[in-house]
């Protein structure tokens, strides 16, 4: 039973030894240097606006997990496009279907608003 699961484990022990000392290493020969500009938030050039501990609105998660969503759709997309040649109808009629539901949520959420920044 050992044989089977040891690649597996030597593996990880290997990550784990590699990522412990690449931190060491660089904790130890790494160059420190701390000023007060070097220790302010930076976004896209931008000057921060009040402090860094601030809320963000649900409306921004919700418009990030919905970039997820279709982000996946195109995961599902690209390999159904490869081997699209090889199915047929079926495959396509199967696409068809899964594009309408996510059309379906797609108009639902429009409808409900989510995402609208107000």
């Amino acid at each position: 039973m050992f044989e089977i699961y040891f690649p597996i484990v030597a593996m990880a022990a290997l990550a784990l030894i590699a990522g412990g000392a690449l931190m060491i290493l660089s904790r130890l020969f790494g160059k420190v240097t701390h000023s007060k500009l070097k220790d302010t938030p930076y976004e896209s050039g931008i000057e921060p606006e009040g402090t860094t501990k601030e809320r963000f609105p649900v409306k921004f998660y919700m418009i990030a997990l919905l970039f997820i969503i279709f982000d996946i759709e195109v995961v599902f997309l690209y390999p159904w496009a490869v081997i699209f040649k090889w199915g047929g109808t079926f495959l396509f009629i199967e696409m068809l279907v899964f594009i309408v539901i996510l059309l379906v949520g797609y108009l639902y959420i429009i409808k409900k608003g989510a995402l609208k920044w107000d």
